[in-house]
């Protein structure tokens, strides 16, 4: 009969010659790159943004620059930000014509209330007042809303005029509107084509 004690367990006694089995070492992980060496700048910003919705581009960190440099870079970088798709498919507040075609005309009479007809000055009017008016109708606050505005002076010597435009239009959402100027000597024409823009 073999006695044996409690909880104790016979182990066999290991001699120099035998071999012993031991957990097999694991590797140690790689050291994480420093954000102060050349090269791994690039990765520490693409692990950093993996999860996020951003193009990682390739920035140069500013070793040898001056403070003031380092904001242009950065600028740059942010300029090729990707946003994801909202899947918006209408306006959240559709473009009134009535609105406009009031504040335009507004513009119009106060900018050509003693104005007299001369092609040199109308030349860079037109450029000012279309200006202008895209401000006043950015004020309305159309999300998604590109513009476009054609500002005409025809000169009146009895002519007649035809002015038409061709778009590629969707009547649900895009929309136009036009004021009108009368002067002795000219008439000026406001277009504005608001375009949604998905």
């Amino acid at each position: 009969m073999e006695k044996r004690g409690r909880g104790l367990k016979s182990s066999p006694i290991q001699t120099p010659n035998q071999t012993s089995q031991q957990a097999p070492v694991t590797p140690r992980k790689e050291r994480r790159p420093s954000m102060f060496e050349k090269e791994a700048y690039a990765q520490i910003l693409r692990e950093r943004l993996r999860e996020s919705i951003h193009d990682v581009q390739y920035v140069e960190p500013p070793f040898d620059d001056s403070v003031a440099d380092i904001g242009k870079e950065w600028k740059s970088a942010l300029a090729k930000l990707k946003f994801a798709n909202s899947y918006r498919m209408e306006p959240l507040k559709k473009f009134q014509a009535h609105s406009v075609e009031t504040k335009i005309q507004q513009i119009l009479t106060e900018s050509l209330k003693d104005v007299k007809y001369d092609d040199k000055v109308f030349s860079h009017l037109s450029l000012e007042l279309a200006d202008h008016i895209l401000l006043a109708v950015k004020e309305f606050g159309y999300h998604r809303y590109k513009f476009i505005i054609k500002v005409l002076f025809i000169q009146k010597t009895g002519q007649a005029i035809n002015i038409a435009s061709r778009w590629i239009w969707d009547v649900a959402w895009d929309s136009w509107v036009a004021a009108k100027h009368e002067a002795e000597s000219y008439i000026a024409l406001v277009l504005v084509f608001a375009l949604y823009y998905e």
